[in-house]
């Protein structure tokens, strides 16, 4: 880890309240004979001020359990709450001004745009947010030192290693300081030790400020950073636990 990571404090969640509420969430794709039902009723509480992981069998459900909590899909039935509010009572305009400013997004693929420089990149949220661009380039090349990459700001992405890219892409969900993170397989394309790198700086940047993370993996190498582990299987969460061991023993 580089100096300016390590000297982030890491501290578990001690956020109150609730950030996300799902109470009998169901979300079914297809119809017919050919309808396959992804989540059967989910029942989840991210609190506040903590990093949940969602883990499973590939399948179950976790990918699209976010992406109804993040309003990316509509679920069929339930209820779903972010901070109180649910996407599904809103405009469209309106769900993506919200989406725009309380959730920030790391994706396993990094997904960063190849043409703009690592400090454009991580300056879109901003941009899209209405923040003019000489402001909004200035708070990324900020950010882009706080994870480590002051001297590379000018650098385009295809030019950093994959753990480069992957604190690029933090730097750019965090760069509006949103209330909830989303990250989907954030270490599955790293080796263990970049992948330990990249949970350190999500803990200790994202949940300084008591944000809430949700991390979806099947990387039992990076349990020991979460405050609780949320099992799926066959679309419903059928466990939470504090210990990677109550999940699956020593």
């Amino acid at each position: 880890m580089t100096s300016a990571a390590s000297a982030i404090e890491v501290r578990p969640g001690t956020g109150e309240g609730v950030a996300v509420r799902c109470r009998g969430v169901t979300k079914t794709y297809g119809s017919g004979g050919s309808a396959v039902r992804a989540l059967r009723g989910i029942d989840l509480d991210v609190r506040a001020g903590e990093l949940l992981m969602l883990v499973g069998p590939s399948g179950c459900g976790k990918t699209t359990l976010i992406s109804v909590v993040a309003g990316v899909l509509d679920r069929d039935g339930g209820e779903c709450e972010v901070f109180g509010a649910d996407f599904e009572k809103m405009g469209s305009t309106e769900r993506t001004r919200y989406r725009g400013k309380n959730i920030g997004f790391v994706f396993q693929s990094f997904n960063l745009i190849p043409t703009l420089t690592i400090t454009e990149n991580v300056a879109v949220p901003l941009l899209l947010n209405g923040v003019p661009r000489k402001a909004a380039l200035a708070r990324s090349r900020e950010i882009l030192t706080q994870v480590g990459l002051g001297d590379r700001t000018g650098e385009a992405p295809q030019r950093l290693s994959g753990g480069q890219q992957q604190r690029v892409a933090i730097s750019r969900a965090l760069v509006h300081e949103p209330k909830l993170i989303v990250c989907d397989e954030p270490t599955s394309a790293l080796d263990h030790e970049t992948g330990h790198k990249v949970m350190e700086l999500l803990r200790g940047v994202a949940m300084g400020s008591g944000r809430s993370l949700i991390v979806v993996t099947h990387d039992n190498r990076i349990f020991e950073f979460a405050d609780r582990i949320a099992h799926m299987d066959d679309g419903r969460v059928d466990r939470i636990v504090t210990s990677a061991k109550d999940l699956y023993g020593d």
